[in-house]
């Protein structure tokens, strides 16, 4: 479907890949994987056109649509959520005109045989085909259908998008490229600001999607349960395996053995051969065997070993200063934005050294106790920090506060004061910036690598309360796991929010579960948590799935109902509009010939040969009849256009 051919691209003089080649096919679900910086959201913008290759091209079949959803971007509108998303159908609504105009034109033609009637009959079939199979009649059911999948409620839909948070602005964005339904999906870690309800509808919804799909993510459960066929970019090559990621790091970990050895099996032979040429190569008796063994080993194909890139992130957290054994103390926390109150009567308490986790769907407040805390936002209520705490801050969003028109090592070397700015190429060393990459602009950085820039700076002053709000959003899966050992050995006070289980599990002691604007307190980490209450949320789940379900299903009904009235209306007008316009042309056409005899009939000397006729006279009145008759006819039909109309109306 998609041909990629030997594609080359490099920054800073170092290859992202180099020489790659591969083809998408119609019905792939590819895992897209690597070290953050790597080159995947290069290759998907190559892919997609944003970026042009230095070597190599990119071949796609004439008409073939791709959907591509970056990592971040910029949204600016001022329509609701549910408008906002109904521009994905610009086609439709294209079409939607079109089909208008064509009836309306229709509506006033009368040269029913012409050639250009029949091409105009044509143009309309063709499209309203095109409209029925991009889902234009079922487009307002279908966008309440992604939106509810994707965690929005009927309450947000008139919500407008500059209220919206970044992570549901992005979701707004998933939620048009799925409804455009294009041949190719590009989805750039899709699920950074979904929680675990939604990534689940999205797992459904991907693995049955129609068209192609290329999947980068942290999430292993994601890529498991979607993909067929992995792609690894690793040292500017690529490898390519037809299974999924978990199988995939499998095979790559036993095939990399097999090569070692097979190459370690080569190599012996290689050193016995040459021991042997050694040896014999000034004995006339072995000539003929030395100068075999020579070209044996000419034109030996020697094994190579795939490197694997071992090079991870490596820190820990500098010891957290002393501070008194409750570490903060929040009471009645509120807070409402305009009319929405998000939190109300929050009570709680932070003791020194204890790990709490804050889950629950998005909107529910986590980031907003979490601001709350930091100092960062009005509020109504108390939240009191203990003696000498001192508060590192993660926020979900912390990559895209870097300035991006710094360098990595200013970005560093301007917050660090005292002892540690002499630490500043280390620190940087261990979140895998070299001394070439720290003089990159922080614009060009990757997700991934922006976020490792961000945790970097949470290591330059000691803190006793980490505050995370997703810090493994655009982290790769090693850098995710090195991040949990680092704060397993953290020896402050910690809060995360985060909605990955494998992240949280056995990070936390306690849990913390936003829901109906109050919090509820869990002993134990995340797994604790969610046996604890397991049967209660399968059955709210299940619950709000088949309420969900049930209104999705008779909003579509409403959808459809009414899209069918309008269509019967639309068609029974437009009968009635062509059965009065010929009405009136036939009763002109009455009328012109009663004309002529009234003519006849007021000139008697001029058509006195004509008058004798008695045809005439009853052509005459032949004529007066069918006026009438017309007449009345045309008035029932007003009469019916006026009903009709009225109906239509009142049932809107």
């Amino acid at each position: 479907m998609i041909s990629i051919s030997n594609l080359s691209i490099h920054f800073s003089g170092t290859y992202l890949f180099n020489d790659i080649s591969f083809i998408i096919n119609r019905r792939d679900r590819i895992g897209l994987v690597g070290r953050n910086g790597a080159g995947k959201t290069t290759l998907l913008k190559i892919i997609t056109g944003i970026m042009d290759p230095e070597k190599g091209s990119v071949a796609k079949p004439s008409g073939t649509t791709i959907g591509y959803l970056p990592q971040e971007k910029v949204i600016s509108s001022n329509k609701s959520v549910f408008d906002e998303t109904l521009t994905a159908f610009d086609e439709t609504i294209k079409l939607e005109s079109k089909i208008n105009k064509l009836n309306n034109e229709i509506a006033t033609r009368t040269d029913y045989e012409s050639d250009s009637y029949i091409k105009l009959i044509a143009r309309l079939n063709d499209a309203n085909e095109r409209y029925k199979i991009i889902g234009g009649a079922t487009k307002e059911a279908d966008t309440e259908k992604v939106l509810i999948g994707l965690g929005f409620t009927y309450e947000n839909f008139h919500t407008p998008l500059q209220e919206l948070s970044g992570g549901w602005q992005m979701r707004i964005e998933l939620a048009k490229i799925i409804l455009q339904k294009p041949d190719v999906l590009l989805l750039d870690e899709p699920t950074n600001h979904l929680d675990i309800e939604s990534i689940q509808w999205l797992e459904e919804f991907l693995i049955n999607y129609p068209g192609a799909v290329i999947l980068v993510s942290h999430d292993r459960a994601l890529l498991d349960k979607v993909t067929k066929r992995t792609i690894e970019i690793s040292q500017a090559k690529i490898y390519d395996y037809k299974v999924s990621y978990s199988d995939y790091v499998l095979q790559r970990e036993e095939g990399i053995e097999l090569q070692q050895a097979t190459y370690n099996n080569q190599q012996r032979q290689i050193a016995s051969t040459e021991r042997f040429i050694e040896r014999f190569r000034y004995k006339n008796t072995k000539s003929k065997q030395v100068q075999s063994r020579i070209k044996m080993l000419d034109k030996l194909d020697k094994v190579e070993v795939d490197s694997i890139d071992t090079s991870a992130i490596h820190f820990s957290f500098p010891p957290s200063p002393h501070c008194g054994k409750v570490v903060l103390e929040a009471k009645d926390i509120e807070k409402s934005y305009g009319d929405n109150l998000v939190l109300k009567d929050v009570n709680f308490a932070v003791i020194k050294k204890e790990s709490i986790a804050f889950v629950g769907k998005n909107g529910e407040g986590k980031t907003t106790l979490s601001r709350i805390i930091v100092g960062d936002l009005e509020y109504e209520g108390e939240s009191k920090l203990g003696h000498n705490v001192k508060i590192g801050y993660y926020a979900q969003d912390q990559a895209q506060l870097l300035d991006p028109n710094k360098t990595v090592f200013q970005t560093i070397d301007d917050v660090a004061v005292g002892e540690i700015r002499t630490k500043v190429r280390t620190i940087l060393g261990s979140f895998l910036f070299s001394d070439d990459t720290i003089e990159k602009k922080v614009k060009v950085l990757s997700g991934g690598e922006k976020s490792r820039l961000a945790l970097a700076q949470l290591l330059l002053t000691p803190v006793n309360l980490l505050i995370l709000d997703e810090p493994t959003n655009h982290l790769d899966m090693q850098s995710k796991d090195i991040l949990k050992n680092a704060l397993l050995k953290y020896d402050g006070a910690m809060i995360i929010v985060s909605h990955d289980r494998d992240f949280l599990q056995g990070l936390t002691n306690r849990v913390f579960e936003f829901k109906n604007r109050n919090i509820s307190q869990y002993i134990g980490d995340i797994y604790d948590f969610l046996e604890s209450r397991k049967l209660r949320t399968l059955k709210q789940l299940e619950k709000k799935k088949r309420e969900t379900k049930r209104k999705t299903e008779r909003s579509a009904s409403d959808n459809k109902l009414q899209f069918e009235r309008k269509k019967r209306y639309e068609k029974e007008r437009r009968k009635l509009n062509n059965q009065i316009k010929k009405s009136e042309i036939e009763i002109s056409r009455l009328e012109d010939e009663k004309t002529k005899i009234d003519d006849l009939l007021s000139n008697p000397e001029k058509y006195d040969d004509d008058l004798r006729s008695d045809e005439v006279y009853r052509k005459y009145e032949e004529l007066k009849n069918e006026i009438e008759t017309e007449m009345n006819n045309w008035e029932k039909l007003s009469t019916k256009l006026e009903e009709l109309d009225n109906e239509f109306k009142s049932n809107q």
